[in-house]
């Protein structure tokens, strides 16, 4: 399995009693692959992993592997590396292609502690696992040497970079370029200088609402035809920027609902958007064509 091009991390749609939709769910699978995605991602940030059951997390996804026609990425990630060992186990046996593990957030664990985690998944999953590194939503940045220390574990083959940092992406992919590694942006915004300096694709936020066009410009960006690339760029821009005009995944989370995909309400503690941002996105959504 190759993994590259563009993965929506997908939303979890609940229902109004804020139960697991699972036909939306299927749907909002069926409507991304139909778009031309070249894999998913459920059980992530933007999936509202933080509040889901154990039982959920596994539902979504023996769901997910079962709908899906192209790769399934599971986030299985923990800040409890017993319950990452359980979650990527059973995405294993469920037969996902790979798993993503969040840096253990809140724990605040020191460089050998960092190692033994990832260490300790890897020996139990025999899968392909890809370090997820976002300092904002954790509090700990994989410095470039340490990522490349843990690409040396045999099953650890990539890290999606969401640093924000492009001089920390360039260096990552200077120290693995002779390794069996990869590079995957994880900010839409920075899809183009990461995937221009070698990065092979994009695990995306805005690809929940619009498909089509992502995948279109990582294809560009893949082609080496950059000015089709920045027109995409360009063109998603302010889409992108709507996209996190809150706390991720708030604003995709209402762009779905307006759009009629299935969405629902979130969970507690996140709330729905002030009435400013909410037409915002609204004004961004219909700019872009996606409202009628």
């Amino acid at each position: 399995m190759k993994i590259e091009g563009v993965l929506p991390a997908l939303i979890t749609p609940f229902t109004p009693e804020r139960k697991i939709d699972e036909t939306g769910f299927r749907e909002n699978i069926e409507y991304v692959v139909e778009q031309g995605v070249s894999g998913i991602v459920p059980c992530g940030t933007t999936g509202e992993s933080a509040t889901l059951t154990a039982k959920e997390h596994e539902q979504l996804i023996n769901i997910a592997v079962g709908a899906s026609s192209v790769p399934v990425i599971a986030g299985t990630g923990s800040n409890n590396t017993e319950e990452a060992v359980r979650f990527t186990s059973h995405a294993t046996d469920a037969g996902a292609d790979a798993a993503l593990l969040i840096t253990p957030y809140y724990n605040k664990p020191n460089r050998n502690g960092i190692l033994a985690h990832f260490d300790a998944i890897a020996s139990a999953a025999d899968i392909p696992l890809i370090l997820y590194n976002i300092k904002s939503r954790t509090g700990i940045n994989l410095e470039p040497d340490l990522i490349a220390e843990l690409a040396e574990i045999p099953n650890i083959v990539g890290v999606k970079e969401a640093s924000g940092d492009l001089g920390q992406v360039s260096r990552v992919i200077e120290l693995t370029r002779d390794m069996d590694f990869i590079v995957v942006s994880g900010d839409d915004a920075l899809t183009l200088p990461i995937m221009s300096l070698g990065g092979v694709g994009v695990i995306s936020v805005v690809a929940n609402i619009a498909p089509a066009e992502t995948a279109a410009f990582v294809n560009a960006i893949q082609s080496s035809d950059y000015n089709e690339a920045r027109r995409h760029h360009y063109r998603l821009a302010p889409l992108v920027r709507a996209m996190f005009i809150e706390t991720n995944p708030i604003p995709v989370k209402t762009a779905a609902n307006m759009m009629g995909l299935p969405g629902g309400p979130l969970r507690l503690p996140l709330a729905p958007m002030s009435a400013e941002n909410d037409q915002k996105l609204r004004d961004a959504l219909a700019l872009f064509g996606l409202l009628d």
